[in-house]
C-alpha cells in the first residue's frame, strides 16, 4: 500500500522483499510517483502460472472492490 495517497498495487515476483526495496527506490516506473510502499498482503504459490492467475484474479473490478474495502484504500 502507498504510505503516500493509499493505493494499493498488486503484482507478483520470486522475491518479494528486493520487489518492495525496487518500488520503494522508485525503479518500476507504474508505482514511484507514490512511494514509499508497505507490503499489506502477499501471497506463496508453487508456480509462476498460479501466481499470475492470481494477480489476474485481484486485478479485477469486483476483487478491486474487495480490496478497497479490506485496506481502506484505492486499488490500482
Amino acid at each position: 500500500m502507498s504510505l503516500t495517497n493509499g493505493d494499493v498495487y498488486v503484482g507478483s515476483t520470486e522475491d518479494i522483499n528486493n520487489r518492495v526495496r525496487l518500488h520503494n527506490l522508485g525503479k518500476v516506473k507504474s508505482t514511484k510517483a507514490n512511494k514509499p510502499w508497505r507490503l499489506v498482503d502477499s501471497y506463496e504459490f508453487k508456480s509462476r502460472s498460479g501466481a499470475v492467475q492470481m494477480e489476474r484474479f485481484l486485478k479485477t473490478g469486483q476483487q478491486k472492490e474487495i480490496l478497497r474495502k479490506k485496506y481502506g484504500a484505492v486499488a490500482k
